[in-house]
């Protein structure tokens, strides 16, 4: 009855005890995905979009930043940066001939088309 007793703690003992540094170890690992907890990471993706099957497009937050960066299967290319991070301001309406130039807009190329 004792030997019963001793051999059933000396397995469910280290058993359980395994079982809760490894739920502590998983808690821990995603705790920073959880929803409604901010970050305390120094970049922040704000939103991704699939351009096309290889290349995505990403805003990022770093450092009072937000970047546009193009993500594809050759690495990762700067496309546009604004300062202000996440408080940008409205685009103003444009004074005089000074072209105002928007945020993350893409530069137009004139290709040589119908001519």
């Amino acid at each position: 009855m004792l030997w019963s007793y001793i051999l059933k703690l000396v397995i469910l003992l280290p058993l359980v005890c395994g079982l809760m540094i490894g739920c502590l170890y998983l808690w821990r690992r995603l705790e920073t995905r959880m929803p409604g907890k901010p970050s305390s990471r120094l970049i922040n993706i704000r939103e991704t979009m699939m351009i096309s099957p290889g290349l995505r497009l990403a805003v990022l937050d770093f450092e009072g930043k937000r970047l546009l960066v193009s993500v594809g299967r050759g690495g990762v290319t700067l496309v546009d940066k604004v300062d202000g991070g996440a408080d940008i301001a409205p685009t103003p309406e444009p004074r005089g001939d000074a072209p105002v130039r928007k945020p993350f807009e893409l530069p137009k190329f004139d290709l040589g088309r119908g001519r």
